[in-house]
């Protein structure tokens, strides 16, 4: 038996999902997320290995976060509306 996980889905595939990992990989101490996409550190070790379905719930659920919680920069600031990193949420951030 391998060890090798099998390859990820692609783009274009059906059941391919996007991380919603936006390069903005710093973990805040208070809530133990990425600041950048909102992931826990669970939920962003485990992205490889989780199927389509628990990788759409993490990504619902970081949209949900994004209601309570803004993603922010590096610099820990919260990014402007309009900021490029965020254009795959705008139509889903209220």
């Amino acid at each position: 038996m391998s060890d090798q996980l099998p390859p990820e889905p692609q783009r274009g595939d059906d059941d391919y999902v996007a991380s919603p990992c936006i390069s903005v990989c710093s973990v805040d101490a208070a809530t133990k997320m990425c600041i950048g996409c909102l992931r826990t550190l669970q939920e962003i070790g485990a992205w490889r290995t989780m199927t389509p379905e628990e990788k759409k719930a993490v990504v619902e659920a970081t949209e949900e976060r994004a209601k309570a919680i803004p993603r922010r920069n590096a610099s820990g600031q919260p990014f402007a509306a309009d900021h490029p990193k965020l254009r795959r949420f705008r139509n889903k951030i209220s």
